[in-house]
């Protein structure tokens, strides 16, 4: 068996993709792998990240699955899942050799392979959704827009877009505390990530006197508005997780 020790990025999983059918691998004897855990009797081969390659896999994967399936194998990588990199190489595999034509590369939700991943892109997708709905931004002293997330996956380069598009002549900062990812949207440019020790020394939460003063307002009108008499718990954490609730203004305490 040969195992292909990847890194958790789509640019590594990509390129052990490109490199298990470049070196003509038997794709039933082909693993990828995202930890270190021993597999007896298999040849380990370090998939390092080739950003042509990977990008010549991206092309591929338009070209014969269409824009949606790609998107959706891509999101499939963006989950937190030791196993997400075999599910997607094998969707990859099985999609090539039936000639799936774009938008059908999922039906066969009977395979395992296609179901794994099929059910990892929904849940990222379900993410991406939720991210959308109740991000929040904060106005900073300087006039930049921020707000901190602590997504179950890695969305950031799929909630950035959406925001670039709503708020193009802004500056804003959406900060993915758990990764330690930033997505910069300078305004009227092309928005980008910035990853590591070295991103944090740009993160001054100084709040602009107005921002505050919105804050205390809108704290204000979410708790008198409420009906005592029909408050619902139970409903109000079904529709609204409380994983969310620390990066929304109406719920910090004054």
């Amino acid at each position: 068996m040969t195992v292909y020790r990847c890194e958790d990025t789509l640019e590594s999983i990509f390129t052990a993709i490109y490199r298990a059918y470049e070196e003509k691998r038997d794709h039933e004897d082909t693993l990828l792998c995202l930890t270190d855990d021993p597999i007896l009797f298999s040849e380990d081969v370090a998939a390092e990240a080739d950003e042509e390659r990977a990008r010549k896999v991206m092309n591929t994967l338009k070209r014969r699955f269409g824009n949606e399936d790609c998107a959706s194998l891509c999101m499939a990588l963006a989950a937190e899942d030791t196993d997400k990199a075999q599910a997607v190489y094998r969707t990859v595999v099985k999609g090539l050799r039936a000639g799936s034509r774009p938008g059908r590369l999922f039906d066969n939700l009977a395979d395992n392979d296609i179901h794994r991943a099929f059910a990892l892109a929904r849940g990222v997708s379900r993410e991406v959704g939720h991210q959308k709905e109740f991000l929040r931004f904060q106005e900073l002293d300087n006039g930049v827009l921020f707000s901190g997330i602590g997504p179950k996956a890695d969305v950031l380069t799929f909630i950035m877009p959406h925001f670039a598009d709503r708020l193009p002549v802004e500056n804003f900062v959406i900060y993915d505390e758990k990764r330690n990812l930033f997505g910069i949207h300078p305004a009227g440019r092309d928005w980008y990530l910035l990853r590591g020790e070295e991103a944090q020394e740009t993160l001054r939460l100084r709040y602009s006197q107005e921002e505050l003063r919105y804050q205390e307002l809108f704290r204000l009108f979410y708790h008198t508005i409420a009906i005592q008499e029909r408050k619902n718990d139970k409903l109000q954490k079904g529709m609204l997780p409380l994983r969310f609730r620390e990066y929304m203004v109406e719920f910090w305490k004054a």
